[in-house]
């Protein structure tokens, strides 16, 4: 467990009972002298790709030599408690599954106009508080772009986010004023995909969550043709061509023995791609991908000045069935294979996040709703980079490993398997 105070940590240490290897218990250390992993981290890029010292396996065996099961010992299932609902259906083979999970304990507010003291979830304030990020009254993030890949189309996104920003007086966002872009899989200005409720809610959630975040951030929505990982990676690819300084993923997919034909479309150097971890506990894909930075989740909360998180025990985390550990990320968890988070943020639908979505999705009201998933993350670290403006220097993420002192450890001490590395403490790490 980490516990903030503002701008301050304070040192608390319990005792954790950490059931078999990789449970996630509780454990406080302050940001700058959390224990140092096993394997260390190189202080420069080396002139190839971070991640290329070792080939693809390809259609490698099930488990790699000498690594952990996919689901670590001692885990926690990872079952949702009843006033969760997933958004999202599942996705039939080759395709993806988007990850906005709604808290439908906390009754959605219909009224557009509401204050923020009407609204219900985590805000703006509170997600630049709690990860010490500059916030609306700074000028970061200034020309740097920021790409949502989503599936299908959402005809109310530029509409809801105008709400979203209004309500807790962030600057327009809009196609007028040319901070946001809409565009197909090609990148043109329609004929859009066609319209999904699931998927609409998930950009709703990003686009929220992005803009909290990074206020002065230009937002470009690409939305692939369909949920295929093959549309996805090639709108991740459309993304940058178009020009974004990051790109943030919110889906995954069970791994699958010809997941390393898609690694290009995640590979793209100087440009740093997010992916959330997954919500099913287990280890997924495009986390997987050694050319991403797989964010995982935590349960956020506050009690008076301070922060506490926790892993979350639903976010995906794990062994790559497939896919090797790159050089830069300590064995930690597994051997061989990559761990599939590399850091984390709130997911927790518990702690969610306030979102606009005006549309009944699911069975389930819309309009100021709270939403979690490790869907939070993959925008939110995107934020925080180009926040840091520091993209041209990222091939992966092995810049984080090289600046792991500038996170929050969340639990167990060190890099582990539910949080990997923590979660952002300021802009240090990125």
């Amino acid at each position: 467990m980490s516990v903030r105070c503002g701008s301050k940590v304070l040192a608390v240490f319990l005792i954790t009972i950490l059931a078999g290897c990789g449970g996630a218990g509780m454990r406080a250390v302050p940001p700058g002298s959390r224990a140092a992993s096993s394997a260390a981290a190189p202080a420069d890029a080396p002139a190839t790709l971070p991640g290329d010292a070792q080939g693809l396996p390809g259609d490698a065996p099930a488990t790699l030599p000498g690594d952990a099961p996919a689901t670590l010992p001692g885990d926690a299932p990872a079952t949702l408690p009843g006033n969760i609902v997933s958004l999202c259906p599942e996705a039939p083979a080759g395709s993806a599954r988007c990850l906005a999970l709604q808290n439908t304990g906390i009754a959605p507010v219909s009224d557009p106009h509401a204050t923020p003291l009407e609204i219900h979830g985590l805000q703006p304030a509170d997600l630049t508080g709690a990860y010490e990020l500059p916030g609306a009254t700074s000028a970061a993030g200034t020309g740097q772009t920021v790409a949502i890949v989503d599936a299908y189309d959402d005809p109310a996104a530029e509409a809801d986010l105008a709400i979203y920003r209004a309500a807790f007086g962030l600057p327009e966002c809009s196609t007028a004023n040319g901070c946001f872009r809409r565009v197909d899989q090609a990148g043109s200005l329609g004929p859009y995909p066609a319209p999904n409720r699931q998927w609409a809610t998930e950009i709703a959630l990003d686009l929220d969550v992005l803009s909290a975040t990074c206020p002065n951030c230009h937002i470009l929505l690409v939305e692939a043709n369909s949920a295929s990982l093959d549309d996805l990676g090639a709108s991740v690819d459309r993304a940058v061509a178009m020009g974004a300084n990051v790109v943030s993923n919110s889906y995954d997919a069970f791994e699958w023995s010809g997941e390393a034909a898609e690694e290009s479309h995640y590979r793209h150097a100087g440009v740093p791609i997010t992916v959330s971890s997954g919500d099913r506990g287990v280890p997924m894909y495009p986390a997987a991908s050694r050319y991403v930075t797989s964010v995982g989740g935590t349960t956020l909360t506050r009690a008076g000045g301070s922060w506490t998180e926790t892993a979350w025990q639903s976010g995906g985390h794990g062994c790559s069935y497939y896919l090797w550990r790159p050089y830069w990320q300590p064995p930690g968890p597994c051997h061989n294979a990559r761990s599939t988070v590399d850091v984390a943020a709130v997911a927790d639908p518990q702690t969610g996040v306030a979102v606009y979505d005006d549309f009944t999705n699911s069975g389930q009201a819309g309009g100021w709703i709270v939403v979690g998933g490790t869907s939070v993350g993959a925008p939110l670290v995107a934020a925080a980079y180009a926040l840091a403006g520091n993209g041209r220097a990222i091939n992966s993420a092995w810049y984080l490993y090289a600046h792991r002192s500038a996170f929050n450890d969340v639990a167990p001490a060190g890099f582990d398997a539910y949080t990997g590395l923590g979660t952002p403490h300021g802009l240090g790490g990125l």
